[in-house]
């Protein structure tokens, strides 16, 4: 299992989350309400959570490639949504042996 994480600095967290839920929800199972959500892609997760200050995004995938075309797909379509603002994403990957799967 392969895992990255990003924090974006936004007052807008909330609103980006539900806009990347309903979005990707048309084509893939997401669950979401304001402060949470998770968007299953087929190749990879993501789990997002939005405060006042912040939205927090993890991704997981079963492989290296898998885990980079998750991260930039959630990338692109925040940059869009969030285009006023020129969000900075900066992903984090987590070495593989230091990720609990159970």
């Amino acid at each position: 299992m392969f895992k990255s994480t990003a924090n974006v600095t936004t007052t807008r967290a909330s609103i980006y989350l539900q806009q990347l839920c309903k979005h990707f929800g048309h084509k893939v199972e997401v669950q979401f309400d304001p402060q949470s959500g998770k968007i299953k892609f087929p190749f990879g997760t993501c789990a997002l959570s939005a405060d006042d200050t912040a939205l927090d995004m993890t991704v997981l995938a079963d492989t290296q490639p898998d885990l980079t075309k998750t991260t930039r797909v959630i990338a692109s379509h925040l940059e869009r949504f969030a285009f006023r603002e020129n969000p900075t994403i900066v992903w984090h990957p987590y070495p593989t042996s230091s990720i609990d799967t159970a």
